[in-house]
């Protein structure tokens, strides 16, 4: 069953490819969804897919070595039927 989560990444997550490795990772496993820098040096990503399939994107995140999350706040929210994709916003 699909899942969405938005989950908030902290520790060094910009400047080190993160929105690109992240949706390259989510369309190698199939999943939707989004990503982009915030303000404050955090991470946001939506990420829509199976439970155990976004599990495998973090892993991927995780196991970066340029990339260090040292916190994800993540919470659960209702399905987008509509979304085919995953985007990253490089505010271009």
């Amino acid at each position: 069953m699909k899942t969405r989560k938005r989950i908030v990444f902290s520790g060094l997550v910009q400047a080190v490819g993160f929105r690109w490795r992240a949706r390259q990772a989510a369309r190698l496993y199939g999943c939707t969804g989004w990503v982009r820098n915030e303000d404050d040096g955090s991470v946001t990503m939506e990420i829509q897919g199976e439970e155990a399939v976004i599990g495998r994107v973090i892993r991927v995140l995780e196991n970066d070595r340029f990339i260090r999350i040292t916190g994800m706040d993540s919470r659960t929210l209702p399905p987008d039927p509509g979304e085919r994709d995953f985007r990253a916003d490089y505010g271009w």
